[in-house]
Formats: structure tokens, sequence, C-alpha cells
């Protein structure tokens, strides 16, 4: 897949010629007048009386050249001067075609097989392999929190500015995306092919950084004309506005989410709820250090002072965007969870008629039919749904992981890619995989790119119209991998004391919402690259 990536990114940067074929077109027509100048300036008619003057001369007291007519041929010299004169021009005519085909065989060649937009990048020669791995995390992470950050943005700017004046930036973000998916799917093929020679390895490891670039480069390109679009700079209130309305409305759901938090502690068993354990926590941190910047916008705004009001609304803006995300993840696991539990009984029968189809094979068997193993792999698919069916006995489980279960059981008997089984199977997958990019967003401050490439395997995974069982399952199990590179990275982030509760700038700049690396926690994300994303800036 990675691979047919790389060639339609190849294809598309060579596929620009219109500059090189209008030089060359330009330059072949300059050397065809060159050719037909002497044709055009020889005449071939007969010669043209001189005007009357006066009393003609008699021609034997005036002997000279006459104009060459039918009477009176070219001379030979002649002739060969005018074949001369057709030689400079035709050798440098074919010089420069032989030069301009030359010139646009080597950048198709050029074009076909590089990975990266406009080229690799410039990487120091002789650059350790080491480090150019350590180069191409930093691009993974900066691309997709500049991505992450952009969405956010953008998710504002839609209550106030119309949708086709919006189009230039959501092409961006759809854009930026693509290559970032591109990097990721990179990321991901390097990471499963570790015995790959250093040559293939280092090609790979610069087509991630081309790929981040050129997102990068996307959203930069439009974070000037976004700014002009909200106009946060000129007259901040339109937006305090809607962002209030946004924290009022949070505030309230907050409450809401921690009674849901104790009714799912009630149903279920404590491992179906631990992914949003703190959510709310979290959600009202965020809300509290959203209420400071918003005062501070609207004081700001008040006295005159626009740009301090914009970079105070961006902070405040970014704080809410993530409390509604911590809160919508516990609704909706919420919701997950009970249609998982009415999916089970549904699932424990499709397994046992697709247990009951493999035994009749079994028993008639197909002379071409591929049955070796099959007995042992019956035997384990039925100890292990009969161990969920204790479980669902013993008290509350937890639905989502009972379902995957279910289906790993069965899947090496029964593949397919519709029915119960599969949309058991995605039905988990999706659960885990959002849990996963939840806790990305909500903690990108601290998250490296390992977790964020396996997280971007199981989002291209569950977008495969033609996933089975098997693709779905490994969803599932990469969104898992890619929470638990997650905590893990945030446990290296909170070393001082991974165990106290982080608050206030501190949270803040663990979210993402404030960029680090300033009294204060820097200044917050905004629309844009790696080269705009920080431009509000203290003045």
């Amino acid at each position: 897949m990675t691979s047919s990536l790389i060639g339609d990114r190849s294809r598309r940067t060579g596929a620009r010629p219109s500059g090189r074929v209008a030089r060359t077109v330009l330059g072949g027509a300059a050397g065809l007048v060159w050719l037909m100048l002497p044709v055009m300036t020889i005449s071939t008619g007969s010669a043209v009386a001189a005007p009357d003057h006066g009393p003609a001369a008699p021609a034997a007291a005036h002997p000279g050249p006459t104009a060459p007519t039918a009477a009176h041929p070219r001379p030979a010299a002649v002739r060969e001067a005018g074949a001369a004169d057709y030689a400079v021009p035709l050798a440098v005519a074919a010089a420069a075609g032989a030069a301009a085909a030359l010139g646009h065989r080597r950048r198709t060649r050029r074009a076909r097989t590089r990975t990266t937009p406009g080229g690799p990048p410039a990487t120091p020669a002789g650059e350790p392999l080491a480090d150019l791995d350590e180069r191409a995390g930093r691009a993974l992470v900066s691309a997709d929190d500049c991505l992450r950050t952009s969405r956010e943005e953008l998710g504002f700017a839609e209550a106030l500015v119309p949708a086709d004046a919006l189009a230039p930036a959501e092409r961006a973000v759809r854009r930026a995306a693509d290559e970032l998916a591109a990097a990721f799917a990179l990321r991901q093929r390097y990471d499963d092919d570790g015995a790959r020679d250093e040559e293939t390895r280092r090609h790979l490891l610069v087509g991630i950084i081309g790929r981040c670039a050129e997102a990068g480069r996307r959203l930069d390109a439009e974070a000037a004309g976004f700014d002009r679009l909200r106009a946060l700079e000129t007259d901040p209130y339109r937006a305090l506005a809607v962002a209030e309305a946004r924290f009022r409305e949070l505030t309230g759901r907050v409450g809401a989410a921690d009674a849901t938090l104790v009714e799912l502690d009630k149903r279920y068993a404590p491992s179906a709820v631990t992914g949003v354990l703190g959510c709310t926590e979290e959600a009202k941190d965020r809300l509290v250090f959203a209420t400071a910047h918003l005062n501070q916008a609207r004081r700001s705004a008040d006295l005159g002072r626009p740009d301090a009001a914009a970079r105070e609304l961006r902070a405040a803006e970014g704080a809410v965007a993530q409390a509604g995300v911590l809160v919508a993840a516990v609704d909706r696991l919420a919701a997950e969870l009970s249609t998982a539990a009415d999916l089970v009984p549904d699932a424990l029968a499709a397994a046992d008629a697709a247990l009951a189809d493999v035994r009749k094979r079994r028993a008639e068997p197909d002379p071409g039919a591929a049955t070796a193993g099959l007995g042992a792999r019956l035997a384990r698919a039925e100890a292990a749904l009969s161990a969920v069916r204790d479980d669902l006995g013993a008290g509350p489980c937890d639905p989502l992981d009972v379902l995957t279960r279910i289906v790993r059981a069965v899947a090496p008997l029964a593949p397919g890619r519709s029915g119960v089984l599969p949309s058991a199977a995605r039905l988990a997958a999706l659960s885990a995989t959002a849990a996963a990019a939840d806790f990305v967003t909500t903690h990108r401050g601290a998250v490296g790119f390992q977790a964020r490439t396996r997280l971007a395997e199981a989002e291209r995974l569950l977008a495969a119209d033609a996933a089975d069982c098997a693709d779905l399952l490994m969803a599932g199990q990469l969104a898992l991998q890619a929470r638990e590179l997650a905590e893990r990275d945030v446990r290296a982030w909170r070393v001082a004391d991974p165990d106290a509760r982080v608050s206030g700038f501190e949270g803040a700049v663990l979210g993402g919402v404030l960029l680090g690396g300033a009294p204060g926690g820097g200044p917050p994300g905004s629309f844009g690259g790696p080269g705009t994303r920080g431009r509000r800036r203290d003045a």
C-alpha cells in the first residue's frame, strides 16, 4: 500500500510540466524562425523596376549585377553561400532540441523515483541513520500537532465565516491530512520491515520528512488568509461570543458526564471504563484555564489591545475544544457499551452457527478443501466461546472486550466482511481507535511518534472498504498499542512525579493548547504549519 502511495505522489509531482513545455516550445519556435530567415529574405520573383529619377544610363556604361530572374539564374557561388546560411541555425536548433530532450528525460526519471513532493528534502551528507530516524520522528509529531490544532481552530471559524470563504483553509487541511497519512504509512512500513537494507531505510525516512514538510507547507500557506477571515486581531468580540457560548454549554455537560461515569461503573466491569477515568477532571481543568483566558481576552479587547485579545482568545478556544473532546469521550463510550451489550447475544449465536458449519464440513469433507489442522482450530474456538459464556455468567463484564474475544475465536474459521461478527469487530475497533485518538489529542504535548503511527495505521485499516474480521481485529490491537504507548509517553513527561495531577498552565502544555518553551506556557497554537502556528506570541 505504501509503495503505491509513493508511486502516486511521484506521478503527481511529475505531472506539472506546463512551464517546461512552454520554454521548450518557445525555444523551438525561435530556432525555427532563425532557420527560415534566409528563405524569407531571398527574392524568388522578377526584379522590381527602380523608380524613374531621370534618363537611364546606358547599360554598357554601368555594368553590374542584376537581380536573378528566370533569364538570369543565381550564380553557383551565391547558391553555395545561401546553402551555407542554413548550416549554423540548423546545428543550433538540433543541439537545442537534443538538450531539451535530455533534460526532460532526466527530470522525468527523477520525478518517477522520488518519494517526497518536489524532490527529497536536503539532508546532510553522511547523516547517521539514527539521527535521520530521530528527525523523521520529530517531523511526524510536529505535522500531526499542526493538523490537530488547525482542525480545532477551523471548528470555531465555521460558526462565523461563510463556508465558501473557508474552502481554501478546509482544502489545505484535507491535503495536509493526506500527506500526513502517507508519512505515517511510510513510518509503519519502516517499523514493520526492520531487516531492510540501510539505503532503503534511509529512503523511507527522507520520504517521511518530505511528506511532513509538505503537510506543514500547505497549512502555512493558508495561515495569513485564515487570520484575515477570522479577524481576531481586528474584531475579537464576535469570536469571543462563540467561545463563551461553547464554554457555558460544556460547563453543564461536565456534571452530566460525571453522573454517566458513576452509572457505567455500576453496570460494567471496571476494565470497561478505564479508558475514560479522569476525563471529567481534565475537562474541568481545561475549563478553568479557559475561564481565565476568556476574561483576559475580553479585558484586552476593551482596553484596545486586539493582539493580546486574539492571543488570549485562541488559548481559551484550544482549552474549550479539548474539554469538549474529553466530555464527548464519556458520552460516546456509554453509547458504545450499550450497543455492544445488545450485540453480544447475536454475536454468540453467529459464532455458534459458524462453528456448526465447520463441524458439518468436517463430517462431509470436500476433497478439494483444506482441512489440515481444522480440528485443533475448532477445539480452540469452542474453548474460547465457553470461557466467554462463563465470564458473562459471573457478573458485570466489558461488552466491547467480549465482542473482541468472540470474533477472535471464530475469525480463523469463518472469515468474512459482512454479518454480525464483522459488525461486532468493527464496533470494538472503532471504540478502541476513538479512545486512543482522544487521548493523543488531549495529551499531544507529550505523545511521541510511535503512538501516533500505530493510531494512524488503525485508522487506515478501519477506513478500508474491504476490511474483514482479521483487519478489524488488527485495527483494534493497534489502537490499544497506541493508547499504551501514549500513556507511557505521558508518564515519562511527568517524570518528576508520575502520579501528580497536572493542572493550569502545565495541563495546557501537556494538551498542546500552549506550545511551551516560555514562561506561562508559551504561545497558543493556531491554524497553520510549523512556521506559523506559534505566531501569536507576547508583544
